[in-house]
Protein backbone atom coordinates (compact mmCIF):
# COMPACT_ATOMS: atom_id res chain seq x y z
CA UNK A 1 0.00 0.00 0.00
CA UNK A 2 1.19 3.59 -0.56
CA UNK A 3 3.05 4.89 2.50
CA UNK A 4 1.70 7.62 4.16
CA UNK A 5 3.25 10.58 3.67
CA UNK A 6 4.16 12.99 7.06
CA UNK A 7 4.19 15.57 5.49
CA UNK A 8 0.51 15.74 3.85
CA UNK A 9 -0.83 14.60 7.63
CA UNK A 10 0.92 17.11 9.62
CA UNK A 11 -0.49 19.59 6.97
CA UNK A 12 -4.32 18.76 7.28
CA UNK A 13 -3.36 18.48 11.20
CA UNK A 14 -2.18 22.52 11.14
CA UNK A 15 -5.41 23.25 9.38
CA UNK A 16 -7.20 22.46 12.01
CA UNK A 17 -7.91 24.85 14.56
CA UNK A 18 -7.04 22.75 17.79
CA UNK A 19 -6.40 25.86 20.00
CA UNK A 20 -6.59 24.08 23.75
CA UNK A 21 -9.61 23.04 24.33
CA UNK A 22 -10.63 22.89 21.18
CA UNK A 23 -10.43 19.31 19.49
CA UNK A 24 -11.01 21.24 16.15
CA UNK A 25 -10.99 17.67 14.16
CA UNK A 26 -7.16 16.68 14.39
CA UNK A 27 -8.29 13.46 16.25
CA UNK A 28 -10.93 12.47 14.14
CA UNK A 29 -8.56 12.23 10.99
CA UNK A 30 -6.40 10.75 13.10
CA UNK A 31 -8.75 7.98 14.14
CA UNK A 32 -10.01 7.92 10.62
CA UNK A 33 -6.43 7.28 9.25
CA UNK A 34 -5.54 4.70 12.12
CA UNK A 35 -8.40 3.09 12.06
CA UNK A 36 -8.10 1.98 8.24
CA UNK A 37 -4.76 0.68 9.00
CA UNK A 38 -6.45 -1.56 11.64
CA UNK A 39 -5.87 0.24 14.69
CA UNK A 40 -8.35 -0.39 17.57
CA UNK A 41 -9.55 3.35 18.51
CA UNK A 42 -11.20 4.88 21.67
CA UNK A 43 -12.19 8.50 22.57
CA UNK A 44 -11.48 8.82 25.72
CA UNK A 45 -12.93 12.37 26.23
CA UNK A 46 -12.87 13.74 29.85
CA UNK A 47 -14.54 17.38 31.18
CA UNK A 48 -14.45 18.40 27.77
CA UNK A 49 -11.54 17.11 26.29
CA UNK A 50 -11.25 14.99 23.73
CA UNK A 51 -8.19 12.25 23.94
CA UNK A 52 -7.45 9.19 21.78
CA UNK A 53 -6.31 5.61 22.13
CA UNK A 54 -4.98 3.48 19.79
CA UNK A 55 -3.99 -0.18 19.50
CA UNK A 56 -2.83 -2.05 16.90
CA UNK A 57 -2.26 -5.63 18.14
CA UNK A 58 -3.18 -7.87 21.25
CA UNK A 59 -4.75 -6.19 24.21
CA UNK A 60 -1.82 -6.06 27.20
CA UNK A 61 0.66 -7.99 24.73
CA UNK A 62 4.02 -7.67 27.08
CA UNK A 63 6.26 -6.55 23.83
CA UNK A 64 3.84 -2.85 23.55
CA UNK A 65 5.49 0.00 22.05
CA UNK A 66 3.80 3.17 23.08
CA UNK A 67 3.81 7.00 21.34
CA UNK A 68 3.03 9.85 22.86
CA UNK A 69 1.45 13.14 21.60
CA UNK A 70 -0.91 16.27 22.14
CA UNK A 71 -2.75 17.92 18.99
CA UNK A 72 -3.62 21.10 20.92
CA UNK A 73 -2.02 23.92 20.60
CA UNK A 74 -1.43 27.51 22.01
CA UNK A 75 -3.25 30.38 20.96
CA UNK A 76 -2.19 32.12 17.86
CA UNK A 77 -1.50 35.68 19.30
CA UNK A 78 -1.05 38.86 17.30
CA UNK A 79 -1.87 37.09 13.59
CA UNK A 80 -1.27 40.33 12.06
CA UNK A 81 2.28 39.70 12.67
CA UNK A 82 2.47 36.57 11.27
CA UNK A 83 3.51 36.16 7.42
CA UNK A 84 1.46 32.94 6.93
CA UNK A 85 -1.99 31.98 7.93
CA UNK A 86 -1.87 30.02 11.28
CA UNK A 87 -3.97 27.49 10.00
CA UNK A 88 -3.04 27.59 6.76
CA UNK A 89 0.37 25.46 6.70
CA UNK A 90 1.41 27.06 3.49
CA UNK A 91 5.13 25.77 2.65
CA UNK A 92 7.77 28.29 1.16
CA UNK A 93 11.43 27.45 0.14
CA UNK A 94 11.23 24.15 1.89
CA UNK A 95 9.70 25.50 5.51
CA UNK A 96 6.28 24.84 6.46
CA UNK A 97 4.23 27.33 8.71
CA UNK A 98 2.01 27.29 10.79
CA UNK A 99 0.60 27.08 14.80
CA UNK A 100 1.41 23.56 15.93
CA UNK A 101 3.96 22.70 12.64
CA UNK A 102 7.17 22.42 15.33
CA UNK A 103 4.83 21.67 18.79
CA UNK A 104 3.69 19.50 18.08
CA UNK A 105 1.97 18.06 14.58
CA UNK A 106 4.51 17.31 12.80
CA UNK A 107 5.93 14.98 15.61
CA UNK A 108 2.18 13.22 15.64
CA UNK A 109 2.03 13.06 12.03
CA UNK A 110 5.56 11.43 11.94
CA UNK A 111 4.55 8.95 14.20
CA UNK A 112 1.48 8.24 13.30
CA UNK A 113 2.75 7.35 9.45
CA UNK A 114 5.89 5.31 10.79
CA UNK A 115 3.25 3.07 13.17
CA UNK A 116 0.61 2.71 10.09
CA UNK A 117 3.36 1.89 7.56
CA UNK A 118 5.05 -0.48 10.02
CA UNK A 119 2.28 -2.55 10.84
CA UNK A 120 1.10 -2.53 7.26
CA UNK A 121 4.91 -3.89 5.90
CA UNK A 122 5.93 -5.93 8.70
CA UNK A 123 2.91 -6.84 10.96
CA UNK A 124 4.96 -7.32 14.44
CA UNK A 125 4.33 -9.49 17.13
CA UNK A 126 2.91 -7.26 19.89
CA UNK A 127 1.18 -4.11 19.68
CA UNK A 128 1.96 -0.60 18.65
CA UNK A 129 0.17 1.98 21.36
CA UNK A 130 -0.96 5.30 20.38
CA UNK A 131 -1.70 7.69 22.74
CA UNK A 132 -2.93 11.34 21.52
CA UNK A 133 -4.32 14.24 23.70
CA UNK A 134 -5.60 17.57 23.23
CA UNK A 135 -4.80 19.06 26.65
CA UNK A 136 -1.23 19.20 26.92
CA UNK A 137 -1.12 22.97 26.30
CA UNK A 138 -3.48 23.89 28.92
CA UNK A 139 -4.30 22.25 32.51
CA UNK A 140 -2.95 19.01 31.10
CA UNK A 141 -5.46 17.25 33.97
CA UNK A 142 -8.11 15.89 31.61
CA UNK A 143 -5.23 14.80 28.47
CA UNK A 144 -3.10 11.99 29.25
CA UNK A 145 -3.73 12.24 32.75
CA UNK A 146 -6.99 10.65 31.48
CA UNK A 147 -5.73 8.14 29.15
CA UNK A 148 -3.84 6.82 31.56
CA UNK A 149 -6.43 6.39 34.20
CA UNK A 150 -8.60 4.99 31.26
CA UNK A 151 -6.12 2.63 30.32
CA UNK A 152 -5.26 1.19 33.90
CA UNK A 153 -9.44 0.86 33.87
CA UNK A 154 -9.52 -1.28 30.43
CA UNK A 155 -6.41 -3.40 31.36
CA UNK A 156 -4.65 -1.62 28.55
CA UNK A 157 -0.18 -1.11 28.68
CA UNK A 158 2.57 0.06 27.09
CA UNK A 159 5.99 -1.32 28.10
CA UNK A 160 7.72 1.66 26.41
CA UNK A 161 6.55 4.94 25.48
CA UNK A 162 8.40 7.69 23.40
CA UNK A 163 6.69 11.22 23.38
CA UNK A 164 7.57 12.90 19.97
CA UNK A 165 7.84 16.63 21.66
CA UNK A 166 10.37 18.61 19.67
CA UNK A 167 14.02 18.15 22.41
CA UNK A 168 16.56 19.10 19.51
CA UNK A 169 17.40 22.54 21.01
CA UNK A 170 19.95 23.17 17.28
CA UNK A 171 20.06 20.57 14.75
CA UNK A 172 17.92 17.27 13.81
CA UNK A 173 19.17 14.38 16.40
CA UNK A 174 21.02 16.66 19.00
CA UNK A 175 19.40 15.67 22.10
CA UNK A 176 16.63 13.76 23.15
CA UNK A 177 14.89 13.70 27.02
CA UNK A 178 15.33 10.97 29.37
CA UNK A 179 13.92 13.32 31.71
CA UNK A 180 12.83 16.68 32.92
CA UNK A 181 12.82 18.85 36.20
CA UNK A 182 10.16 19.21 38.66
CA UNK A 183 7.90 22.81 38.12
CA UNK A 184 5.88 24.00 40.76
CA UNK A 185 4.33 28.05 41.15
CA UNK A 186 3.88 29.38 44.88
CA UNK A 187 1.56 32.60 44.86
CA UNK A 188 2.45 34.20 48.46
CA UNK A 189 0.20 36.90 50.48
CA UNK A 190 1.82 39.15 53.09
CA UNK A 191 -1.26 41.05 54.94
CA UNK A 192 -0.49 43.91 57.24
CA UNK A 193 -2.20 47.01 58.68
CA UNK A 194 -3.68 49.73 56.03
CA UNK A 195 -2.64 53.36 57.02
CA UNK A 196 -1.22 56.76 56.32
CA UNK A 197 1.96 57.07 55.27
CA UNK A 198 2.96 60.21 57.37
CA UNK A 199 2.23 58.12 60.36
CA UNK A 200 4.05 54.60 59.34
CA UNK A 201 3.83 53.53 63.29
CA UNK A 202 0.49 53.42 63.07
CA UNK A 203 0.17 50.96 60.18
CA UNK A 204 1.84 47.30 59.86
CA UNK A 205 3.25 47.73 55.91
CA UNK A 206 3.40 44.54 54.51
CA UNK A 207 6.19 45.70 51.52
CA UNK A 208 9.49 45.31 53.90
CA UNK A 209 8.97 41.96 55.36
CA UNK A 210 7.20 40.99 51.23
CA UNK A 211 10.71 42.16 49.63
CA UNK A 212 12.95 40.82 52.72
CA UNK A 213 11.19 37.60 51.84
CA UNK A 214 11.14 37.62 48.30
CA UNK A 215 15.55 38.62 48.19
CA UNK A 216 16.37 35.83 50.80
CA UNK A 217 14.16 33.30 48.44
CA UNK A 218 15.95 34.75 45.23
CA UNK A 219 19.24 34.44 46.65
CA UNK A 220 18.75 31.46 48.03
CA UNK A 221 20.86 28.66 46.06
CA UNK A 222 18.93 25.58 45.74
CA UNK A 223 21.77 23.28 44.38
CA UNK A 224 24.44 23.05 42.62
CA UNK A 225 22.91 20.83 40.06
CA UNK A 226 22.69 17.17 40.23
CA UNK A 227 24.77 13.88 37.85
CA UNK A 228 21.77 13.89 35.37
CA UNK A 229 20.41 17.41 35.91
CA UNK A 230 21.22 21.34 36.01
CA UNK A 231 20.80 22.99 39.24
CA UNK A 232 17.18 24.05 40.14
CA UNK A 233 16.30 27.47 39.96
CA UNK A 234 13.65 29.80 41.70
CA UNK A 235 12.18 32.75 39.53
CA UNK A 236 10.36 35.67 41.22
CA UNK A 237 7.49 36.40 38.14
CA UNK A 238 5.45 39.28 40.25
CA UNK A 239 5.27 41.71 43.11
CA UNK A 240 2.27 43.30 43.22
CA UNK A 241 0.10 45.94 45.92
CA UNK A 242 -2.56 46.94 43.82
CA UNK A 243 -1.78 50.29 45.67
CA UNK A 244 -1.88 53.78 43.66
CA UNK A 245 -1.32 56.21 46.27
CA UNK A 246 1.35 57.52 47.55
CA UNK A 247 0.20 58.38 51.11
CA UNK A 248 -1.67 55.58 51.44
CA UNK A 249 0.53 52.39 53.83
CA UNK A 250 -1.28 49.05 51.92
CA UNK A 251 -2.70 46.36 53.82
CA UNK A 252 -1.07 43.34 51.20
CA UNK A 253 1.53 42.97 48.89
CA UNK A 254 1.95 39.95 46.83
CA UNK A 255 4.09 38.05 44.66
CA UNK A 256 4.83 34.85 42.56
CA UNK A 257 7.40 32.17 42.45
CA UNK A 258 7.98 29.94 39.77
CA UNK A 259 10.54 26.83 40.36
CA UNK A 260 12.28 24.32 38.38
CA UNK A 261 13.87 21.90 40.74
CA UNK A 262 15.46 18.55 39.84
CA UNK A 263 15.86 15.52 42.04
CA UNK A 264 17.48 16.62 44.91
CA UNK A 265 13.97 18.02 45.77
CA UNK A 266 10.17 16.96 46.12
CA UNK A 267 7.57 19.49 45.31
CA UNK A 268 6.09 18.82 48.71
CA UNK A 269 9.67 19.82 50.84
CA UNK A 270 10.05 22.79 48.55
CA UNK A 271 6.52 23.53 50.13
CA UNK A 272 7.54 23.35 53.19
CA UNK A 273 10.65 25.26 53.12
CA UNK A 274 8.99 27.90 51.63
CA UNK A 275 6.79 28.00 54.88
CA UNK A 276 9.23 27.92 56.87
CA UNK A 277 10.73 30.82 55.56
CA UNK A 278 7.52 32.91 55.80
CA UNK A 279 6.92 32.24 58.88
CA UNK A 280 10.82 33.65 60.14
CA UNK A 281 9.85 36.78 58.37
CA UNK A 282 5.92 36.78 60.06
CA UNK A 283 7.71 36.37 63.28
CA UNK A 284 10.16 38.94 63.05
CA UNK A 285 7.70 42.06 61.22
CA UNK A 286 4.37 41.10 62.56
CA UNK A 287 2.76 40.30 59.53
CA UNK A 288 0.74 37.25 58.53
CA UNK A 289 1.78 35.56 55.13
CA UNK A 290 -0.49 33.08 53.07
CA UNK A 291 0.78 30.68 50.09
CA UNK A 292 -0.77 28.93 47.69
CA UNK A 293 0.74 26.10 46.02
CA UNK A 294 0.61 23.97 42.58
CA UNK A 295 2.78 21.68 41.47
CA UNK A 296 2.73 20.85 37.99
CA UNK A 297 4.83 18.03 38.22
CA UNK A 298 8.07 16.21 40.10
CA UNK A 299 11.67 16.15 38.79
CA UNK A 300 11.57 12.25 37.19
CA UNK A 301 14.92 10.38 35.35
CA UNK A 302 14.68 7.70 33.30
CA UNK A 303 17.83 6.30 33.85
CA UNK A 304 20.25 5.39 30.76
CA UNK A 305 19.73 2.09 29.71
CA UNK A 306 17.85 -0.11 26.48
CA UNK A 307 14.96 2.10 26.22
CA UNK A 308 17.50 5.60 25.59
CA UNK A 309 19.78 3.18 23.60
CA UNK A 310 17.25 2.09 21.40
CA UNK A 311 16.18 5.23 20.64
CA UNK A 312 19.58 6.96 20.26
CA UNK A 313 21.44 4.08 18.14
CA UNK A 314 17.74 4.85 15.53
CA UNK A 315 18.97 8.38 15.75
CA UNK A 316 22.39 8.34 15.10
CA UNK A 317 22.05 5.76 11.88
CA UNK A 318 19.25 8.36 10.51
CA UNK A 319 21.15 11.77 10.99
CA UNK A 320 24.69 10.79 11.79
CA UNK A 321 24.27 12.52 15.15
CA UNK A 322 24.56 10.54 18.91
CA UNK A 323 21.75 12.72 21.04
CA UNK A 324 22.83 14.31 24.16
CA UNK A 325 20.97 12.75 26.68
CA UNK A 326 19.02 15.40 28.96
CA UNK A 327 16.69 16.53 31.19
CA UNK A 328 16.64 20.17 30.04
CA UNK A 329 13.34 22.66 29.40
CA UNK A 330 10.14 22.97 30.48
CA UNK A 331 7.34 20.43 31.32
CA UNK A 332 5.81 17.56 29.12
CA UNK A 333 3.14 14.84 29.65
CA UNK A 334 6.31 12.53 30.00
CA UNK A 335 5.81 13.86 33.53
CA UNK A 336 2.65 11.44 33.53
CA UNK A 337 3.74 8.46 31.30
CA UNK A 338 6.30 8.05 33.76
CA UNK A 339 4.25 6.67 35.92
CA UNK A 340 3.01 3.90 33.60
CA UNK A 341 6.16 2.83 31.98
CA UNK A 342 9.76 3.94 31.13
CA UNK A 343 9.93 6.86 28.83
CA UNK A 344 12.26 9.14 26.75
CA UNK A 345 11.69 12.26 24.84
CA UNK A 346 12.56 12.65 21.44
CA UNK A 347 11.19 14.74 18.07
CA UNK A 348 12.44 18.00 15.73
CA UNK A 349 14.42 21.25 16.32
CA UNK A 350 12.31 23.13 18.75
CA UNK A 351 13.40 27.25 17.82
CA UNK A 352 10.26 28.18 16.56
CA UNK A 353 7.94 26.61 19.49
CA UNK A 354 5.02 28.92 20.65
CA UNK A 355 6.08 31.78 18.45
CA UNK A 356 4.79 33.97 15.55
CA UNK A 357 5.49 32.26 12.17
CA UNK A 358 6.19 29.17 13.92
CA UNK A 359 7.34 26.49 11.20
CA UNK A 360 9.32 23.40 10.40
CA UNK A 361 11.62 22.41 7.89
CA UNK A 362 9.76 20.14 5.97
CA UNK A 363 12.60 17.57 5.14
CA UNK A 364 12.96 17.32 8.92
CA UNK A 365 9.15 15.94 8.94
CA UNK A 366 10.48 12.51 6.78
CA UNK A 367 13.46 12.51 8.71
CA UNK A 368 11.74 11.96 11.76
CA UNK A 369 9.24 9.91 10.41
CA UNK A 370 12.14 7.27 9.43
CA UNK A 371 13.46 7.36 13.37
CA UNK A 372 10.09 6.45 14.21
CA UNK A 373 9.59 3.92 11.81
CA UNK A 374 13.53 2.52 12.71
CA UNK A 375 12.78 2.65 16.43
CA UNK A 376 9.73 0.29 15.66
CA UNK A 377 11.52 -2.09 13.79
CA UNK A 378 14.56 -2.55 16.00
CA UNK A 379 12.45 -2.79 19.26
CA UNK A 380 10.48 -5.90 17.55
CA UNK A 381 13.07 -7.04 15.80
Amino acid sequence: MTPVDPVALTAALVRCDSVTPREGGALVLLQGVLEEAGFACTRVDRNGIANLFARWGAQAHPRSFGFNGHTDVVPVGDAAAWTAEPFGAEIRDGVMYGRGTTDMKSGVAAFVAAAVDFVRSTPPEGAVILTLTGDEEGDASDGTVALLDWMAGAGERMEVCLVGEPTCPEEMGDMMKIGRRGSMNAWITVTGRQGHSAYPHRALNPLPALARLVDRLSSHVLDEGTAHFDPSTLAVVTLDTGNPATNVIPAQGRATLNIRFNDRHSGAALCDWLRAEAAALDAEFGTVTELRFRISGEAFLTPPGALSDLVAAAVLAETGRQPELSTTGGTSDARFVRHHCPVVEFGLVGKTLHQVDEHVEVAQIGQLKAIYGRILRDYFA
